[in-house]
């Protein structure tokens, strides 16, 4: 088993959000906030945790490269260079983009954090990763030591992450949740719930549109993280919510915006349009139409705010929805 290191502010709060469950129709107690946006590095996000194995096992293998890539507006890529600067490691980031004229969002604390940007132009999800696989084999042959880190962190290793969160989930409320509602990028932030939970029925993974087979990959990788943390083989089917991410991956919806409001509004809770605005407005479907489960309903914040200060939603997010 992996000994995790301590990047991360841990535990983060479980906070009630009775206000927020009023505007849905749930009553007082039913509905809380995990607050893994609080996780401290760079900004914090659920990425953190992924990262105290990730680095663990990155230093245990004698690496000196951190690399891993993402989209222009990757909360993981942000994090993952913050990590790399605490231990002291190089960071190359492989960005599915061209370089954009004039940074915004993330990409400014990109830029702050001072890593190696490979700027691949625009690549679907498994050809970046071949590309994040190709800048490994060059920095090998340049004789550095690099340690692969795929999209979001998205391994058994990273998802033993979310394994920790689900124990603190249930040390919190003192029983494990009816529902768990996350937002689903990669899949291992899914997974590592599951595995925690040991029950595929206890977590809805809201897809984003990153990445084209979540409904294969989570319950592998639950499957696989279960394995390495010496827990029993979660059962159920996966859940896994397809009808929120809009047009593509990062488009703009009027059900996340709305969502937005509402956490906002009755909670002061800052989301993202990305991914926790596409996740929040399942769970809004899910309470409007009476489907989610009796008992409590913890919603997964994994952060991502740095978003908002991109120029894709700087106007959206003026529009108040009605």
């Amino acid at each position: 088993m992996i000994k995790p290191l301590a990047l991360a502010h841990l535990p983060t709060p479980l906070e009630p959000a009775d206000r927020l469950g009023a505007a849905l129709g749930l009553e007082a107690g039913r509905l809380f906030v995990k607050r893994d946006d609080c996780t401290g590095l760079a900004g914090g996000g659920n990425k953190a945790r992924k990262l105290n194995y990730l680095c663990a096992d990155a230093l245990a293998q004698g690496a000196d490269v951190l690399v891993t890539g993402g989209g222009r507006q990757s909360n993981h890529v942000r994090m993952t260079i913050a990590a790399a600067n605490r231990l002291g490691v190089g960071a190359t980031v492989v960005m599915s983009s061209d370089e954009p004229a004039r940074p915004s969002g993330n990409v400014v604390l990109d830029h702050l954090l001072a890593p190696d940007f490979v700027w691949a132009g625009p690549l679907k999800y498994y050809p970046l990763e071949e590309r994040i696989a190709e800048v490994c084999d060059e920095l090998r042959a340049r004789g550095r030591l690099p340690y692969r880190i795929p999209i979001g962190g998205a391994t058994p290793v990273g998802a033993l992450g979310y394994i920790d969160a689900a124990d603190e989930i249930l040390e919190q409320l003192g029983a494990l949740p009816s529902l768990a509602i996350t937002a689903n990028g990669s899949g291992g932030t899914h997974a590592g719930l599951v595995a925690g939970f040991g029950d595929h029925a206890r977590v809805l993974g809201v897809d984003v549109g990153t990445r084209p087979d979540l409904d294969d990959v989570v319950p592998r990788e639950a499957s696989a993280a279960a394995a390495l943390a010496a827990r029993s083989e979660p059962v159920g089917e996966v859940q896994v919510d397809h009808d929120h991410f809009g047009a593509d991956y990062g488009a703009p919806t009027d059900a996340a915006r709305h969502a937005l409001h509402l956490f906002a509004t009755r909670e002061g809770l800052l989301l993202d349009p990305v991914y926790t605005g596409k996740a929040a407005a399942a769970l809004v479907t899910y309470a409007r139409d009476e489907r989610l489960p009796d008992g409590p309903i913890v919603f997964m914040h994994t952060g991502g705010v740095p978003a908002l200060f991109t120029n894709t939603f700087s106007e959206w997010v003026k529009t108040r929805p009605s």
